[in-house]
């Protein structure tokens, strides 16, 4: 049985995580390195176990989580579908069972907003997990003069938390927004086709979606 431990310890993974972020750097995207990756397969597996799910289904969200973005070592246009065939392969070779294996690649086949859908439990929990991190250690621009988009939303936010209320089966994404930064019609610019995708996840988990911005219930 593959545990996330082993996808941990395997050098194509974690050198496809590293050179995909350096590609990402060089196009001037924030931080989808080691801090992104390690945070979503955590919060992944947290959903799971906090909505009730088994231990292995959330060891696939953790495994899914970390794997998520290996595409980018490719390209950033397409990086989901290009990491779930690169997935396909790479689970293959450490011998993981075809069903789960299918889930897992389903996962990170589906988490970008552009192509996604929550085709199943974990690639729900995967979508809420990634775009639930928004936060300014992810901006690598330095220059705040020539942030852009990104850079400011990110930048702006000093905290996002995802709570996940397993009793009412409420999912809550709470962000803090610096509005002397960033105002708050930025992020939904950048950020809106995520948080409907959210909604969606959380709805095949058959939990409602809220967001909450600096207090204020937004969905």
């Amino acid at each position: 049985m593959v545990r996330l431990e082993d996808v941990h310890r395997n050098p194509l993974v974690n050198t496809f995580i590293q050179k995909g972020n350096d590609h990402l750097g060089e196009l001037g995207y924030t931080d989808h390195g080691y801090l992104h990756v390690h945070l979503v397969s955590r919060l992944a597996r947290e959903i799971m176990l906090k909505l009730g799910y088994g231990e292995r289904l959330a060891e696939l969200a953790g495994i899914s989580g970390y794997m998520h973005d290996i595409g980018n070592v490719i390209s950033r246009n397409s990086h989901s579908l290009g990491g779930a065939l690169m997935a396909l392969e790479i689970l293959r070779r450490m011998n993981m069972d075809p069903i789960e294996r299918s889930a897992v690649c389903a996962a990170i086949g589906n988490h970008d907003e552009g192509i996604g859908q929550p085709v199943n439990e974990v690639a729900a929990a995967l979508i809420l997990a990634d775009k639930s991190h928004v936060h300014r250690n992810r901006v690598r621009n330095r220059d705040v003069a020539n942030f852009d988009i990104h850079d400011r939303v990110n930048y702006a936010a000093k905290y996002s938390i995802l709570d996940i209320n397993e009793e009412d089966r409420v999912i809550t994404m709470e962000v803090n927004i610096d509005t002397d930064i960033c105002p708050v019609m930025e992020y939904f610019e950048i950020f809106l086709g995520r948080m409907l995708l959210c909604r969606r996840a959380a709805s095949f988990l058959d939990c409602q979606f809220e967001l909450v911005i600096n207090g204020a219930k937004l969905l």
